[in-house]
């Protein structure tokens, strides 16, 4: 039997092998080489495609085109997620706290219609555009495919991407990439 869980555990490691970072001083160096100052944004960031129009909860049309220029946090997200409804009261402070500095918090709802969105966004009191993201292909041309939530992507002034951040934070990893874009 313990032959079994050591063959198990070797190929366990063998299949993980190719998806673990590569941890050495060629990759360190040259990812603080392209980092901006704050060392959180990418130099040599692509810029976001914010050519998309979504429906918020009630039905509006939101164009992110006309947040252009403005620092942006956007937040891939679903009521069905419990690390993504973890970080809205984050975004809901943090929109509070950088709203003068011109930041702008989108909650871009991946998997569910306005009628569901509603009733979470009204409980977590979410203060920012809350957009239905459900059923619209403009959002994975703009933004990639989301193989899991929350996603949540920084964009600078200058409508480049500084970072695309995959799974929760804390609350101070999201303020630290927030000061870093205003």
């Amino acid at each position: 039997m313990k032959i079994r869980w050591a063959f198990a555990f070797v190929l366990a490691g063998a299949l993980a092998l190719p998806f673990m970072p590569a941890c050495n001083d060629a990759h360190d160096a040259s990812a603080s080489a392209s980092a901006d100052a704050s060392g959180l944004c990418s130099a040599d960031a692509e810029p976001v495609d914010l050519d998309l129009t979504l429906k918020d909860m009630h039905g509006a049309d939101v164009r992110l085109a006309d947040y252009r220029g403005r620092p942006m946090l956007i937040n891939f997200w679903a009521t069905w997620c419990p690390p993504c409804l973890e970080e809205i009261p984050y975004f809901v402070e943090l929109a509070d706290k950088y709203r003068d500095d011109g930041l702008v918090i989108l909650g871009i709802s991946t998997d569910d219609t306005a009628d569901q969105i509603r009733p979470y966004a009204e409980e977590l009191k979410m203060n920012y555009p809350v957009l239905v993201g459900l059923g619209e292909p403009g959002v994975e041309r703009a933004f990639g495919a989301m193989w899991a939530i929350p996603v949540t992507i920084f964009v600078k002034k200058d409508g480049t991407m500084c970072k695309k951040h995959q799974g929760t934070q804390s609350k101070e990893f999201f303020e630290d990439h927030i000061k870093a874009l205003l």
